[in-house]
């Protein structure tokens, strides 16, 4: 016989009607649905590519202005020192005068049939000193429309040409004044943002100290170019400006006449790192606007359902009467709508068990108003009783009662605390079907006479199946062991004389199985559903007040804190001449799903 699955209860209609309405904007906002289609769905993942999107953007900014400064300074040094030379040239062909002379004897260039080349000690020996009347003008010309500056020290080390003091009749001089506010003094705003730039954008090169007009020789660049060597250096004057210098020696047949040093004004490559540096803070802050704006977008997004939803919680935690609906956010995807989902399935438990609650608490006191009404009667009329005999059948009755009364209170106790302990306790692996003989052969031992013996069958698991682990399932195995009690008391209360309960077990599926059979008079249709409710009870006659109808309930209740399922069935014997099949008895089904390993 097919198993009867419950149908899932339907959504509420509150529910329903929100998720059509967000169907609809959906559809009606396709830019948005597109959108959302290749947003990432999990907060972690947008937080994540947000932030590495902007220091991606900072991280590329800042190695672009390191080598930015940096190429910017070579390309300067090689461009000096490529003018240099050309300068150390020009100055050394044309404002030289010839002091030294070199002997040559015609009779020895007679005779002589090879080129005659003076030697080296003898172009050393050469004094070719710098004119500065002539040189002046050669630097004067060479270096007009720049900004460069140009100084020619001699072999001792005197300063015999700068041209910075060059000019011509009618040239103005000229000279840098110091800035009004030096070194950023002052706590004015526009102070306080100079010296946040300079300590953030100071640089590490070492001050130039300015020549003198006969200490050449002490600095080490000027030095290095009178032993005929190039050198480029990078500087920091007074004003912690950049200044690039290169010395080049002037020589003339390979004799060292001087040194020509040539320098950078000073804020000339600061002026175009600050500009850099600029375009770098205007690109900062359109970034940090963005991401202000993406961040204020990102927050509205889990700012506002959150509020929305602390909102609903408050309300139902001040609500009384008033049930409060949760908003609805399951369909972002993300864990907004995680959250969204569980709080509202959390507040419908909330509502439900208070409804349990409530309905329970109804129906206790309905139940023990039936047997406190029935022993009020009978200790009431027991002053009126003026035989034994009534006097006997009514002290029967309130032995009755209060049996009965008695085991009410054990089950309703045992039901309200049932959810607590199975909450607390720790889940176990046991076997099923040990459990099941255990309860059987007890349950056959300590019957009554006029009870029916129990019969259990384990059924051979499935191919494949280890025996030793096949019923081996996870839970309580006292409450399951009170299930299994709970259906056979109920079977015992059913059966009719003479037969038998049988009880069997058997793998089916991923569950573990076990099902009760007595041989009653059947369940009506119309009450396999409601046979699993609270203290409802379809009892037959002798019988009434001898149980709760929490029995069952309990067993439900049991069964699913264990994942599983537990239903009632009738059976059916072989069809008789008018086609009518006649019920054989009862059956109660119940499956616990098998341990993961087994």
């Amino acid at each position: 016989m097919l198993d009867r699955v419950k149908p899932p209860e339907p959504a509420d209609r509150a529910d329903a009607e929100e998720m059509a309405e967000a169907a609809v904007r959906e559809t009606a906002s396709p830019k948005v649905g597109w959108l959302r289609r290749f947003a990432p769905q999990r907060l972690t993942t947008r937080i994540v590519l947000l932030n590495l999107l902007g220091l991606i953007i900072l991280v590329a900014g800042i190695l672009y202005f390191n080598q930015f400064r940096q190429g910017l300074i070579d390309a300067r040094v090689q461009s000096l020192t490529t003018q240099a030379q050309i300068i150390a040239a020009a100055v050394a062909g044309s404002a030289t005068v010839d002091t030294g002379s070199i002997v040559i004897d015609p009779d020895s260039l007679a005779d002589s049939s090879e080129e005659t080349l003076p030697d080296d000690d003898q172009v050393a020996s050469l004094d070719f000193p710098i004119d500065p009347e002539t040189a002046g003008p050669v630097l004067k010309r060479l270096l007009a429309n720049t900004t460069v500056r140009a100084r020619i020290i001699d072999k001792d080390g005197n300063l015999i040409v700068d041209s910075r003091f060059l000019y011509s009749r009618g040239d103005i001089v000229q000279s840098d004044l110091p800035p009004l506010n030096p070194d950023g003094e002052g706590f004015s705003p526009i102070a306080l943002w100079n010296r946040l730039v300079t300590w953030t954008f100071s640089y590490d090169y070492p001050k130039q100290i300015e020549y003198g007009l006969d200490n050449g020789r002490d600095f080490p660049e000027v030095a290095a170019s009178l032993n005929g060597a190039t050198v480029s250096l990078v500087r920091l004057n007074d004003r912690g400006q950049i200044i690039v210098l290169v010395a080049v020696p002037v020589q003339r047949f390979r004799a060292v006449l001087g040194s020509l040093v040539l320098s950078t004004t000073g804020g000339e490559i600061d002026n175009v790192l600050r500009a850099e540096r600029q375009v770098v803070l205007m690109t900062f802050g359109f970034v940090a606007l963005v991401t202000v704006l993406l961040s204020t977008l990102l927050a509205s997004t889990i700012a506002l359902p959150l509020r929305k939803l602390a909102a609903a919680a408050e309300r139902v935690r001040r609500g009384i009467n008033k049930r409060v609906e949760i908003p609805d956010f399951s369909g972002r995807g993300d864990e907004i709508g995680d959250l969204s989902g569980a709080v509202r399935d959390m507040t419908n438990a909330l509502y439900n068990r208070i409804a349990a609650i409530e309905a329970f608490a109804a129906d206790v006191s309905h139940e023990l108003k039936n047997p406190l009404t029935s022993l009020r009667s009978a200790v009431e009329t027991l002053a009126y009783a003026k035989t034994p005999e009534q006097r006997e059948r009514l002290v029967d009755i309130v032995k009755h009662d209060v049996k009965r009364l008695d085991r009410l209170i054990t089950d309703i106790s045992d039901a309200s605390r049932l959810d607590a302990e199975l909450a607390r306790g720790e889940a176990q692996a046991f076997d099923l079907s040990q459990l099941l003989m255990s309860i059987v052969s007890y349950a056959n031992d300590t019957r009554k006479e006029d009870q029916v013996v129990v019969d259990i069958e384990v059924a051979m698991p499935p191919p494949g199946i280890d025996r030793a682990t096949a019923y081996t399932v996870m839970g309580h195995d006292s409450r399951l062991g009170q299930v299994v009690r709970n259906l056979i008391d109920n079977a015992r209360s059913f059966t009719r004389p003479g037969t038998k309960i049988n009880v069997r077990v058997k793998r089916a599926g991923p569950d573990v199985e076990f099902r009760v059979e007595d041989s009653g008079p059947g369940i009506r249709p119309d009450n396999l559903e409601r046979i699993f409710e609270r203290f409802y009870t379809d009892r037959p006659e002798g019988s009434f007040g001898s149980n709760s109808g929490l029995g069952l309930s309990i067993s439900k209740q049991i069964v699913d804190a264990h994942k599983g399922r537990i239903w009632a069935e009738n059976r059916y014997g072989k069809a008789m001449q008018d086609g009518e099949k006649p019920v054989l008895g009862a059956r109660f089904l119940v499956r616990i799903p098998a341990a993961q390993d087994a």
